[in-house]
């Protein structure tokens, strides 16, 4: 199957839009592909505003997440990968999501293996698993 990551990070803008928010998102700048200004990333991760407001030309295609903005006065292309986008939340409450790893796609960190992620001995085989995230 395709990612669902697309489709998530479309509903969840949405719906934090519908409800009077801003959307925010925190990007790992170290995956490959992203554009992002470099003098704002930090930790290896920058959080950006989404809004329209705050951006032009959003579009959140089924591989990319682009738009341009002005980072102090200096207009840039933004290009972000959906698999370097961590999370997804609303700036004035929290409310969001934050994304794990699914299977079958690349590591955004570039390990191996995720810490986190079970074994095969672990798995009951042919049965999904899910995580709850708080």
């Amino acid at each position: 199957m395709s990612s669902s990551r697309p489709y998530l990070v479309r509903a969840l803008n949405e719906w934090i839009l519908e409800n009077d928010c801003t959307p925010y998102i925190v990007v790992d700048a170290g995956v490959q592909g992203v554009q992002v200004p470099s003098e704002h990333v930090a930790n290896g991760q920058i959080v950006l505003n989404i809004s329209p407001g705050a951006v032009r030309g959003l579009v959140v295609g089924n591989g990319a997440l682009e738009f341009s903005a002005r980072f102090g006065g200096v207009p840039m292309q933004v290009y972000i990968p959906l698999q370097a986008v961590v999370a997804i939340y609303a700036k004035e409450n929290g409310e969001g999501m934050v994304f794990g790893s699914e299977p079958g796609s690349p590591d955004p960190g570039g390990n191996d293996a995720p810490e986190s992620s079970p074994g095969p001995d672990e798995r009951p085989s042919g049965k999904p698993t899910l995580k709850v995230v708080k």
